[in-house]
């Protein structure tokens, strides 16, 4: 196990500006514990709002025509790629790809930032997707510094999986840059759909400016690299000014000169994830979860490739006291599939679930022992959500 030097302050600067009075929305099972969401005076959450525009406000005749009208802009005559795609090969991801190659006769060039640790179905899926037709480029970071990454991901902000975030966001950016693709789609703009910041929801796109703020809980790669190297778990030696680089994106400057833009397929298309697992099953044989469910939740579609995964949705709920089967449900109440109250008897049955199929490989990928990792879990408890009641930590607010 790396040792680590001193106790650094926690980086997460999303927990400061959290309400201490903690409320549930009226409609769905989200509580305003969720960072950067927001509450009418009716006890109605931001994404409930949002989803009330999916159903009757927006146009999605008139924003397919927008589509549409993009996409002329950009598709090769040639068979060239002309658009790139970041995928995992699951169902989201693949579901895009597909609609833009076989709707819309785009070219799209796949681009893949491996998971920490590839689960069987999630490698499985992954292949599946490649043979259904699509060209892709897989990326593996620096295996020894991406763990170190991590480790003082999972320390410092509370959530091993961000420098998966990073390479998420930067690469598709990178390596559009290189093929001079300047048109990046996306699935689903997150924020939006599951209860962030609305700011950018009428607009397709998104600045790389925004990215610090809405995904990194405020501040970037830089800051961990600094206080890796501070706390020990980094040496000198193994940084140079662009060991990091493709978790960054590439300078505005760069991007501004050839026009690169991230689009949202979200804004085009109503986006149902649900929908999306049934499309990706019949045309890229995409494969739910074999164990029946994923643990934390009672789906079994949504984010299976990584063995982390189960981690970041538990420090979720340690944080903020929303887990795995709070996000699952808050959704599918939103896309009317089940009833709050279907909701709420979910979320009190699976949400904080502890993941322990793959907690030993998780131990061992960020080197650490069991005493630490609870250690940091505990660190990570804020007194307005936990108490400790006979040496047992419990949890003060449930959705009901």
């Amino acid at each position: 196990m790396t040792v680590v030097n001193k106790k650094p302050k926690i980086l997460d600067k999303q927990l400061a500006k959290l309400p201490k009075k903690v409320i549930f929305c009226k409609r769905c099972v989200v509580s305003n514990q969720r960072p950067r969401i927001t509450f009418d005076k009716a006890g109605i959450c931001s994404a409930c709002r949002y989803h009330e525009e999916k159903h009757y406000q927006i146009d999605w005749r008139q924003r397919e025509h927008e589509l549409v009208k993009l996409l002329d802009k950009h598709r090769s005559k040639d068979g060239r790629w002309d658009v790139v795609v970041p995928v995992s090969g699951g169902k989201d991801s693949a579901y895009v790809s597909h609609q833009l190659k076989s709707r819309y006769g785009m070219h799209p060039l796949t681009v893949t930032w491996t998971p920490f640790i590839y689960t069987d179905i999630g490698w499985k899926n992954y292949n599946n997707f490649v043979a259904a037709g699509f060209d892709n480029l897989f990326f593996n970071p620096d295996g020894h510094l991406h763990r170190k990454l991590s480790r003082v991901a999972f320390e410092l902000k509370g959530d091993a999986w961000e420098p998966f975030t990073f390479g998420q966001k930067a690469y598709a950016f990178h390596v559009a840059l290189k093929f001079g693709i300047p048109l990046i789609v996306y699935g689903e703009n997150g924020e939006v759909e599951y209860g962030g910041s609305v700011k950018n929801k009428n607009v397709p796109f998104e600045s790389v400016k925004d990215w610090e703020e809405l995904y990194f809980k405020g501040v970037g790669v830089e800051a961990l690299i600094k206080a890796g190297l501070q706390t020990g778990i980094f040496r000198k030696s193994e940084i140079e000014p662009e060991t990091f680089a493709l978790y960054r994106p590439p300078s505005l400057a760069k991007i501004n000169q050839l026009g690169i833009q991230m689009h949202w397929f979200s804004y085009y298309h109503k986006w149902i994830p649900q929908e999306n697992f049934y499309y990706a099953t019949k045309y890229t044989n995409f494969e739910a979860n074999p164990d029946g469910r994923s643990e934390g939740t009672y789906t079994k579609y949504s984010s299976l490739d990584d063995k982390t995964d189960g981690f970041h949705f538990y420090l979720s709920y340690i944080k903020f006291g929303l887990g795995r089967a709070s996000r699952d449900a808050q959704m599918e109440i939103r896309s009317r599939h089940i009833t709050r109250e279907e909701g709420v008897a979910l979320v009190r049955r699976y949400d904080g679930e502890f993941p322990k199929k793959y907690f030993k490989e998780f131990l061992e990928y960020l080197d650490i022992t069991e005493p630490h990792f609870w250690k940091i879990i505990d660190r990570y408890r804020l007194p307005h959500l936990w108490e400790k009641i006979k040496g047992k930590w419990h949890l003060k607010h449930v959705v009901s």
